[in-house]
């Protein structure tokens, strides 16, 4: 059984920054694409951050404009682990944050290019 179990969320002030991280477990995710979503109240998931799998010709990262500058997603292969370094935080930033993780090794920055998911952990940025 695949799971993916987000961890680091939390309150912080704007200004400040978190580390989430997914560890995933039951699936190698490594040659696999993997993403960071978030949904705020009343909204539709959004995309944030996604990597390649590796073993690709190209490994690229990509983020929705409205971070980036601000977060970096990274993965650690040898522990099955995605990570979302989020700097500059503003209060807009405030959302439920989801792990995802893909069956190919590029997935783009639809959900439904996404195969399983974490439950979530919250942020919430103070003004």
């Amino acid at each position: 059984q695949v799971q993916l179990v987000e961890s680091g969320g939390g309150l912080v002030q704007a200004g400040g920054s978190l580390r989430l991280a997914c560890a995933a477990s039951g699936r190698t995710f490594s040659s696999y694409a993997m993403g960071w979503f978030r949904q705020a109240p009343g909204q539709e998931r959004e995309f944030v951050a996604g990597t390649s799998g590796s073993g690709g010709s190209l490994y690229y990262a990509d983020y929705a404009d409205s971070v980036k500058g601000r977060f970096t997603i990274s993965r650690d292969n040898a522990k099955n682990t995605v990570y979302l370094q989020m700097n500059s935080l503003k209060p807009d930033d405030t959302a439920v944050y989801y792990c995802a993780g893909a069956i190919v090794r590029v997935a783009g920055r639809r959900p439904d290019g996404y195969a399983y998911w974490g439950q979530g952990t919250q942020v919430t940025v103070s003004s």
